[in-house]
Formats: structure tokens, sequence, C-alpha cells
């Protein structure tokens, strides 16, 4: 399937739903700390029920300990700064996409270590700022899961 790779999330909820959208769709959740919570948090577990079981979570100290393991042709930054739009890819199982945290985004230092082709977004208006990160996750994941014949599913 695919990789989910949250950098420093900070909001308890938005991970505990995307845990619940990663254990729904097969998807593997990688954490780079620091994380703005513990992940025994209630509101983390309260937003995730009882999916944590179900769901394939790693956590990692820094970004290179995460993101070494994974080919860089196939790590997909998603970012309102992307120049791509997500549905102009074709997506391969075990792509990984890579998000910032809530309140800052992707940073440069992130998004610059891949071509700008592979930095992707979301359309939105042109006064808007952002989608709420477990919202912008789940249009990524059911887009790829998609294009990939909803291999697996119900």
């Amino acid at each position: 399937m695919f990789h989910v790779v949250l950098y420093q999330p900070e909001i308890p909820p938005n991970t505990g739903n995307i845990i619940r959208l990663c254990a729904n769709s097969g998807c593997k959740l990688h954490l780079i700390g620091p994380l703005g919570f513990e992940l025994e948090d209630k509101r983390l577990r309260r937003a995730g029920l009882d999916y944590r079981e179900w769901a394939d979570v790693r956590v990692y100290e820094d970004e290179d300990g995460c993101l070494g393991q994974f080919d860089s042709q196939r790590i997909f930054p998603c970012s309102t700064k992307g120049s791509r739009y997500y549905a102009d890819v074709a997506f391969q199982s075990g792509d990984v996409f890579l998000f910032g945290p809530e309140t800052r985004g992707l940073p440069e230092s992130l998004r610059s270590r891949y071509p700008a082709t592979q930095c992707l977004k979301i359309p939105m208006l042109p006064e808007s700022r952002s989608l709420n990160l477990s919202n912008a996750v789940s249009i990524f994941v059911y887009e790829a899961w998609r294009q990939q014949g909803f291999k697996g599913s119900i």
C-alpha cells in the first residue's frame, strides 16, 4: 500500500484521525519527532478510537531515520507550496506522502530535498491558507488508492 509520513505533528486529534484512516486503508503511518503530544494522549485515543491496534504506526527521532528507508524518487512532499496537483500524478504502491506540522507546514529544508515536480498540492481558492491535516492526508490516500482500483478493499 502507501506510506503516510507526518513530520512533527502537533495536534492529537488530527493524528488520531490519520491513524484511523491508515488502519482502514492499509497505509503505514510514520511519525517523525518531536511530537507535539504523547502517544497515549486521551485526545489521540479518542480520535483514533481503538484503531491503533490495527494500524502500523512507527515513530522516529528524526527525518533521516525515517526517510532514509524509502526511494527518494517516490517520496511526495505535500504542501500548499507544491508545484503540481496531487491528481496529476500516477501513484504506485509503496509511494510515500510527506506532510508537515499543522501550524507551520512542511519546511523548505525538507521540500528542497526533492525535485519541485514531486512537491504536490491540493487545489484551493487563492485566499485560502490550507486544509485540515487529516482531511489533506485523506485526499491523497484515497486518490492514490483509487488509482490502484481500491485493491484489497471490501
